[in-house]
């Protein structure tokens, strides 16, 4: 059975630690609630999240991401079907990726706009993997 995989980007907004902790205890358990699972690798300087489930969920969960005005600048990657789960125990993983995602220099200059959708989707295969 296929889900529908949403990868996006954005910059936070008021980032601090609290405000982190604060999205990803909501998500989560919206996530469970909806059938949703996935992971969000955040820093100071950008969000990256994949969302993956049903499409009119996953959806939802956009539209709403798109309103919060935790994120500026929320820009789709990546939309489509998918044959599996790249975070079926997931209902949102957290990744800080500092040490291997794009440097913040990178990520200001266009490095998530400008990268293929393999590239962007590699970045969550590593994820899931560690």
């Amino acid at each position: 059975m296929s889900v529908w995989q949403l990868i996006y980007t954005s910059r936070p907004f008021g980032y601090d630690l609290n405000v982190l902790a604060n999205i990803l205890a909501t998500s989560r358990n919206r996530n469970a609630r909806d059938d949703i699972t996935g992971a969000l690798i955040c820093r100071p300087d950008v969000f990256l999240q994949l969302l993956e489930g049903p499409r009119a969920k996953v959806e939802a969960t956009y539209a709403r991401i798109c309103e919060d005005d935790r994120h500026v600048e929320v820009t789709p990657l990546i939309a489509e079907e998918t044959p599996d789960r790249l975070f079926p125990d997931w209902a949102m993983k957290h990744d800080p990726a500092v040490s291997w995602l794009w440097s913040p220099v990178e990520v200001h200059m266009g490095a998530l706009h400008s990268a293929s959708k393999l590239e962007v989707r590699e970045v969550f295969v590593r994820s899931a993997e560690s």
